[in-house]
């Protein structure tokens, strides 16, 4: 398949730190980074550069990087690249994995102490040599080490995303088959979970063998691991593992509920219909004793109103509340994702974003949107090129006039993303930030070297500053990458609270924070979330699913979530014109 820009960009970023792992010489190294980055700032269609012959004119692309560019994408493949990977070993494209473990310095490791797999990363950590390696040192070979913890804690899962770009297309052809009637996607996908273990498929038909010679078959399937006439297993390119089990369709119903899961609502459910004189169990409802056939109900719904209950949604089926207030018919009316109108934490070419304001802006557009705000990063962000405060006076200025020009349908809101200094004090005048539409108020560095006090009371000194609106991913993790920092989240919803603020929660697949599991106290409080899809090029906008995703999680209606309203709603919430 054909790369589009943002697939070359990561492939040719790729390609330097293969290059740096290799010990290529430096000017190789640069010329596939300096690539990467002209691509990006430009704003021009790549495929209006490559069929009029003028990726050359981009600063730093020079004829050999152009033709690779045109064949990735004309044809998506690059034999250069392919043959680059095999040249490295495995165990050290795998160190790639390791937070803060570059090219140069997995090339270093390799050349001075021979270290080629993780086994042998960690044994020359731990043995000293790492530490006694120059330019390193004990802090480092501990990072090195927690790094290779954190790699293996997460390496059996995979983020949500991820998982449903590998289960979709799974469906859909499931879908098509003759011999399938009806088909789902259960387990923790079902549920929206932040990171999936496998992936689990339920069909109903009455021909399960040629479903399963089907399913076994597909493209990308590496592994066979079990091949039955009702059940079988794969595991797909990228090591995520499937599983599918195919039922009659009077037992579909149940086999959804069941493998859907999560473990504590099956159990909540079983007691219930223990209670009613009923068994519950994947294959459908029986009297009590097993006698007789399972009774027959259409879908889920008909399950949950046999135990007299409204149809619970699968995101709340983790065994919390669930069935109290499906019972007495309290279920929230969970947010949709037609129910929001904008977002305000999104960036763009001035910082380290990936498109102009009046990209974003169309892209909004296309998604219908009301409004778009711009919050790129504080000066003190200077690894992602924050905006000094006469840069940001200049974008804002660039902003009120898009407006006025009638650029695009959808309002522009100036912002800023300030950074929380290291003493809880705001990274931009106060004289500025009283002249913003709002501000995003976030940590960025320091986080992982303060303790759990000193954390907790920066974010809520900021909280307490007038002219901040809302607090940004809350706990700085990154999943499947690294931990939380040390934060208590129940005094920082205590001075949102207090102070009138919004918590958000990023959307970005690798984010997703503030966790769904912190929002029953928020809640209660009266905290209000901002769905924020913290875009950094156009397409991320449309990440704002996944936001949709955790506040579902929450139990949050669409009230509860500021972005829900319209644009008179936004400009009412903010205080401006």
């Amino acid at each position: 398949m054909p790369k589009d820009r943002d697939e070359i960009v990561e492939i040719l970023e790729e390609i330097a730190v293969l290059l740096q792992i290799k010990g290529e010489n430096a000017f190789k190294i640069r010329a596939y980074e300096n690539g990467a980055r002209a691509l990006e700032r430009n704003s021009e269609s790549l495929e209006t550069l490559v069929e009029e012959g003028r990726l050359q004119d981009l600063d730093g692309v020079g004829k050999a990087l152009a033709e690779k560019v045109e064949t990735l994408f004309r044809t998506g493949e690059l034999e250069y690249y392919e043959k680059l990977k095999k040249e490295i070993p495995e165990g050290l494209r795998e160190m790639v994995g390791i937070s803060g473990l570059g090219g140069k310095t997995i090339h270093k490791l390799n050349q001075e102490l021979g270290v080629d797999s993780l086994d042998s990363l960690r044994e020359a950590c731990e043995s000293g040599k790492v530490a006694a390696l120059k330019g390193f040192g004990e802090k480092s070979a501990a990072k090195i080490l927690k790094g290779l913890e954190n790699l293996e804690k997460f390496s059996q899962r995979q983020l949500l995303s991820s998982a449903e770009e590998v289960a979709l297309p799974v469906l859909e052809g499931l879908k098509k088959l003759k011999a399938v009637q009806r088909a789902e996607i259960a387990g923790s996908l079902r549920r929206r979970k932040e990171t999936v273990g496998d992936l689990d498929f339920i069909v109903a038909s009455e021909d399960p063998e040629s479903v399963m010679d089907w399913f076994v078959g597909q493209e990308g399937v590496t592994e066979v691991s079990a091949h039955g006439k009702t059940k079988s297993s794969v595991r797909f390119e990228g090591g995520l593992q499937a599983d599918i089990r195919v039922v009659s369709e009077v037992q579909f119903p149940a086999a959804l509920h069941h493998f859907t899961g999560s473990k504590d609502h099956n159990v909540m459910m079983r007691k219930r219909a223990l209670e009613r004189g009923l068994s519950l169990s994947e294959w459908g409802l029986l009297q009590k004793g097993g006698e007789g056939d399972h009774e027959s109900v259409a879908d889920e719904a008909g399950l949950f109103e046999r135990l007299g209950l409204e149809w619970i949604p699968p995101e709340l089926r983790e065994g919390g509340d669930e069935i109290e207030w499906a019972e007495s018919g309290n279920l929230p009316n969970l947010i949709e994702l037609d129910d929001v109108r904008g977002a305000l934490h999104n960036h763009t070419k001035a910082s380290d974003g990936r498109g102009t304001l009046a990209e974003m802006a169309a892209a909004a557009d296309e998604l219908g949107w009301d409004y778009l705000g711009i919050a790129d990063h504080s000066r003190s962000s200077f690894q992602a090129n924050g905006l000094t405060e006469e840069r940001l006076r200049e974008q804002v200025k660039e902003i009120r006039e898009f407006n006025k020009k009638g650029g695009a349908k959808v309002h522009l809101f100036a912002g800023t993303e300030c950074d929380i200094l290291k003493d809880g004090s705001l990274d931009f005048s106060d004289e500025l930030l009283a002249e913003m539409d709002y501000v995003v108020a976030a940590i960025h560095q320091g986080g992982f070297g303060q303790d759990r006090d000193t954390v907790t009371k920066r974010i809520v000194r900021a909280l307490e500053h007038p002219s901040v609106t809302f607090l940004a991913h809350p706990t700085g993790r990154l999943l499947l990458q690294r931990e939380p920092y040390p934060v208590d989240l129940a005094k920082v919803i205590d001075a949102a609270a207090a102070n009138g603020k919004w918590i958000e929660i990023n959307a970005h697949p690798v984010r997703l924070d503030m966790d769904w599991r912190e929002w029953n106290r928020a809640r209660e409080k009266g905290v209000l979330a901002h769905l924020s899809p913290d875009a950094h090029r156009p397409s991320g906008l449309a990440y704002v699913k996944y936001g949709v995703d955790m506040a579902r999680k929450a139990g949050l209606a669409a009230d509860e979530v500021v972005n829900t309203r319209d644009l008179a709603g936004m400009k009412k919430l903010l205080g401006v014109d």
